[in-house]
């Protein structure tokens, strides 16, 4: 297992890229001066022991030695032990609508932004719990089972946007009997599963029961609510430009409104609550809060341990490079100039 200490040193090697194109500029320049001055062969005979190659290995040395620097600066460690932690939390399954409803402005800059920045900034709350991520629309998808790679459950989180699925609507039962499915550890005391939706709900009648069996599953359900109560039109974009507005069968432009009814049922009859999506703060302090105070099941999990510095092999790597580009003259040496490594021709 690779960890990076200092990534921000990565930026650094867009420096190299730019001391090729000096170099080549450079170069560019000097060959036009020198057929001012003189023509090529001419050029040859007075500067019999002048190496045309040995610049660009100098160049290549260079750029080798100050990128070896520049990882050394950003220090990767190596993971040198898997052991076994204890662990204590809770198994939390977040279920996003990602139906075109969620692409709705009256929440800057959109709804599934907005639901996807809660569900982002409540991971950064946890510990030690595990997580899954369910995506839903006309029906249920599982975007990732449950774990605790919080890493990989935000960047799953970040790709989920409303073409993920080809069947539209918003079927809330749907999403709750999948989440049903991923609690795989029969002893956890404490199921929670986080609806995020606009309320819009075309299966109304299917998803009470769908909330019963949860429940008897020993799931509780929490609904957060994104949007407003006034609404909003949802606009259809191409690569960020707005094409047209969604309109229904008679071809009147569609108004989706946030149902917090709906929700608010949904979380009742789930032993939960509803929450307002809003204001991200409150709402997330309020997640917190509910967390600490249920039950902590203690499990097991695997993670690298004793994690140990690598920079000291860039930093020598970088040194070398630096060196033999120090020592490297432009003029040719006797020795090469027998092996003829270059494929240079001499003057005659």
């Amino acid at each position: 297992m690779i960890q990076l200490d200092e990534k921000i040193y990565f930026y650094l090697l867009f420096i190299i890229p730019v001391i090729i194109v000096i170099f080549l500029l450079l170069l560019i320049w000097k060959k036009r001066t020198q057929k001012k001055f003189a023509d090529s062969n001419l050029l040859k005979r007075l500067t019999p022991s002048r190496s045309y190659y040995k610049g660009t290995l100098k160049l290549i040395f260079f750029l080798l030695g100050l990128s070896a620097l520049i990882m050394g600066l950003v220090n990767p460690k190596i993971g040198t032990k898997l052991e076994t932690v204890k662990r204590e939390g809770v198994d939390i399954v977040f279920a996003v609508d990602v139906s075109k409803s969620m692409l709705a402005e009256d929440i800057a800059p959109n709804r599934l932004e907005k639901a996807k920045r809660l569900v982002s900034e409540i991971i950064n709350q946890l510990a030690s719990d595990r997580i899954g991520i369910i995506a839903y629309a006309g029906q249920a998808f599982p975007q990732l089972p449950i774990t605790t790679d919080y890493g990989a459950a935000k960047m799953f989180l970040q790709s989920m946007n409303t073409d993920m699925l080809t069947s539209q609507g918003t079927a809330i039962n749907e999403a709750i009997e999948l989440a049903t499915t991923f609690y795989d550890d029969e002893e956890q005391t404490n199921r929670v599963l986080f609806v995020i939706s606009d309320g819009e709900d075309h299966s109304e009648d299917s998803t009470m029961s769908a909330v019963e069996e949860a429940v008897d599953e020993g799931i509780t359900i929490y609904t957060i609510g994104v949007g407003s109560e006034k609404g909003s039109v949802i606009p259809i974009k191409r690569n960020g430009v707005m094409e047209s507005l969604k309109k229904d069968a008679q071809g009147l432009v569609v108004i989706t409104k946030l149902n917090e009814e709906v929700l608010t049922e949904i979380s009742n009859e789930g032993n939960g609550a509803y929450i307002d999506g809003s204001n991200t703060d409150a709402a997330v302090e309020f997640i917190k809060e509910e967390l600490l105070q249920m039950d902590k099941k203690e499990f097991e999990a695997k993670q690298f341990a004793e994690y140990k510095d690598q920079f000291q092999w860039f930093l020598g790597a970088g040194l070398l490079f630096l060196f033999l580009e120090i020592f490297i003259l432009d003029r040719k040496t006797k020795w090469l100039k027998k092996l003829n490594l270059f494929n240079e021709k001499h003057p005659e």
